[in-house]
């Protein structure tokens, strides 16, 4: 235990954001959160139903990625920062690279660094980060030592164009890591998950990952799944990887959160059809690489996206957060199960939405 030590985790209302504080409060820890508007009551009803099952356990604060001093008063008091708010958005709804990812994730890290060095009692940052900040392409990952993901490497070849969400998250890490290391009161960790699945505790959540799987699910690729794979982390083994890096005296530099074994569209579509086997819109064969090369960029992906990632495997070592922070992996299957239901849930509570503003004319 804990003895309801204090904490705080930026982005409380996010996909991340609202496991890890469901897990440290269930832990015992006081929770201080900052959500970007308190009174947007759909992302922050979840947050208050936690507020009453933990009495005087849990408190909302407003702050703003962009706004100087922001974090000041949430941070007030906590020994250790989870920064987790930051854009995931995916390609198709970046309209501008620098300020739709790239700003946010920077300004917003270096306002919380700045709130960090302006409160004496933290003595920890867990800084949520992704595997984005080690490659940027698939194909970068076959120049590393026996095609084996690790921490060691840093992404080098992503830019405001090219990749801006792993842009934006390698350049806000680096300047965690410099802050970090230009003093000695407060140490820093960094977990790099990979996609992030599972159920959300959040409904208005704007999470990429949570919606990534949205084209497999509503059967655009009944007719065969294309061979892109994915690095696959469940949102509660991420959120227990943060607990397990603040609370480890040793624990220290970055750790990759994701299963060894990537996961294809076809992987995952064989593993949902085996709960639902008459679901006709999941895929039951893979798509030859000649018509996606030929089709993609309809569906905007450029050729060069395609050559550097349709394909492409390769092995994660997770050894680190296995050996040092003791996470136990899920099973794909359940990961995908949660997220499947949780989407299902999602439309449906949309479907009636409609339905209502359709028949009454009125906004629900």
């Amino acid at each position: 235990m804990n003895d309801g030590e204090t904490v705080l985790v930026t982005g409380g209302s996010g996909f991340v954001g609202s496991h890890l504080v469901r897990h440290l409060l269930e832990r015992g820890y006081r929770v201080h959160t900052t959500v970007r508007s308190l009174g947007n009551e759909a992302k922050v009803a979840p947050l208050r139903a936690m507020r009453d099952q933990f009495p005087g356990a849990l408190a909302l604060f407003e702050a703003d990625l962009l706004a100087a001093g922001s974090f000041d008063a949430a941070m007030d008091g906590c020994r250790v920062v989870f920064h987790v708010a930051s854009p995931f958005l995916m390609p198709e709804k970046i309209k501008d690279g620098h300020k739709d990812v790239v700003e946010p994730a920077l300004t917003g890290t270096r306002n919380v660094l700045a709130a960090v060095e302006r409160t004496p009692t933290v003595e920890k940052l867990v800084f949520t980060s992704t595997v984005g900040t080690i490659f940027g392409d698939y194909a970068d990952v076959r120049a590393m030592k026996d095609g084996i993901l690790t921490e060691e490497y840093v992404n080098t070849t992503s830019t405001v164009e090219n990749n801006p969400y792993h842009y934006a998250k390698t350049v806000a890490e680096r300047a965690a890591w410099d802050a970090a290391q230009a003093q000695d009161r407060w140490r820093m960790v960094s977990v790099n998950p990979g996609l992030i699945l599972g159920p959300s505790l959040t409904p208005a959540s704007d999470s990429g990952s949570l919606f990534l799987l949205d084209e497999l699910f509503k059967g655009y690729f009944f007719y065969g799944a294309p061979d892109f794979s994915f690095t696959v982390a469940d949102v509660r083994d991420v959120a227990d990887a943060h607990i397990a890096a603040a609370e480890l005296p040793d624990a220290h530099g970055r750790y990759i959160v994701a299963a060894t074994r990537m996961a294809s569209f076809l992987d995952m579509s064989r593993a949902l059809r085996r709960r639902f086997p008459r679901n006709y819109r999941l895929p039951r064969h893979g798509l030859p690489h000649w018509p996606v090369r030929i089709l993609g960029p309809a569906f905007g992906l450029t050729q060069d996206y395609i050559r550097k990632h349709l394909g492409i495997r390769f092995t994660v070592d997770n050894r680190r957060s296995v050996e040092e922070l003791g996470i136990v992996y899920r099973p794909l299957e359940e990961t995908l199960l949660d997220h499947y239901l949780a989407w299902r849930q999602l439309r449906e509570r949309a479907d009636r939405s409609r339905l209502f503003t359709a028949t009454t004319g009125h906004g629900s």
